[in-house]
């Protein structure tokens, strides 16, 4: 079994591997995987082909649509978002999905934000929520890209951290009452 360790930046990717991988997609050679399966760092999968092949990268961030693996031969492979279930939330008023958009952030859902919608792993709990506030809910099939946050940097999508340190310096005052 092919063990796929790199990923490739797409900045990295020449226009030779291009090639390799557009002739790949081509084929049908390549990964559709789901969210829950691209935030991983290891795991075995199947190409669309039935070739089961393996996953094992360093700690990072998750696997985007369109990410490129490399094995340690300079095999390649694209990793495709698969169509999942979603929860689909329109609103009547770009104000009100504004407010949706809050409270499930609020609650640190992974969310997808597009122009007139926001979509979200399947939760009847949160779903009632955003009927109540009086957004439009609906199931839906659709590859899944949340945001990845404000934070995401060098750090490769770790958490984030700042530290202050912060001088309270105290004066005493002492007063005399005569």
């Amino acid at each position: 079994m092919q063990i796929y360790t790199h990923r490739l930046e797409t900045s990295d990717i020449s226009a030779e591997q291009n090639t390799v991988i557009n002739s790949q997609k081509q084929a049908g050679k390549f990964l559709y995987l789901d969210f829950d399966t691209r935030q991983r760092s290891r795991f075995k999968a199947q190409t669309q082909q039935q070739e089961t092949l393996g996953v094992d990268l360093p700690r990072t961030e998750t696997i985007k649509n369109g990410s490129v693996l490399a094995d340690n031969q300079g095999a390649l492979i694209q990793v495709m978002a698969a169509k999942q279930a979603l929860v689909e939330v329109t609103a009547d008023n770009s104000f009100d999905l504004m407010k949706g958009a809050y409270h499930l952030g609020n609650r640190h859902v992974p969310l997808m934000i597009a122009p007139k919608a926001l979509y979200f792993e399947p939760d009847h709990v949160l779903e009632a929520m955003l009927q109540q506030l009086g957004l439009h809910t609906q199931a839906v099939q659709a590859p899944f890209e949340p945001e990845t946050g404000a934070y995401k940097g060098d750090n490769g999508g770790q958490a984030h951290s700042h530290d202050h340190s912060h001088s309270h310096s105290r004066h005493d005052h002492t007063h005399s009452h005569d």
